[in-house]
């Protein structure tokens, strides 16, 4: 009996001190706020001569299923298995100026989670914001630049209110 007390005080003391050290390790001083920042991509934009030959070059030869916009991916959130989300892949003419003021042929959006809290520690971090947040029923979106002038998009995305956008022009997705 006694034996077994000793084994089991031993267990819950291993326990304990495995626990408090973990806290130890993991703990994060108190003026650190835990922000999410990406947690995905959210698209890939390209420049080229012709989106349409484009789209169509990729429905043929690749499989994606294309809209007047490119294709969505459909795939299921890690963090939440239940939970689609959404990546778009989008085509543009050469000659667009919505990767202003970036002087590159492609722009990627990321997905992240609270955009207006993300923006102010940017802010704060000296990181160039081209525009303010713009919000839609999709999402709410906002450009940066990186450090060496690519234009990126950073997309606090709704996906439920984007799978219906994409439902009402009868895009389907690539899965």
């Amino acid at each position: 009996m006694q034996k077994k007390l000793i084994i089991t005080l031993a267990l819950a003391a291993s326990f304990l001190i495995g626990y408090a050290f973990n806290s130890f390790i993991s703990h994060k001083p108190n003026n650190q706020n835990h922000l999410k920042r990406v947690t995905g991509i959210g698209g890939i934009f390209f420049k080229c001569k012709d989106p349409k030959k484009i789209r169509e070059w990729y429905q043929v030869h690749l499989g994606l299923q294309v809209n007047q916009y490119g294709s969505v991916f459909e795939w299921w959130q890690g963090a939440d298995s239940t939970k689609k989300g959404f990546t778009q892949w989008s085509p543009f003419k050469e000659t667009t100026k919505y990767f202003e003021p970036s002087q590159k042929d492609f722009m990627i959006n990321y997905r992240v989670e609270n955009l207006t809290a993300l923006i102010a520690e940017l802010k704060k971090e000296g990181v160039t914001i081209t525009d303010s947040i713009e919000t839609y029923n999709y999402g709410k979106f906002v450009h940066i630049m990186d450090i060496e002038g690519n234009k990126i998009e950073l997309w606090e995305p709704n996906d439920i209110e984007f799978e219906k956008l994409g439902q009402q022009i009868n895009a389907k997705t690539t899965k």
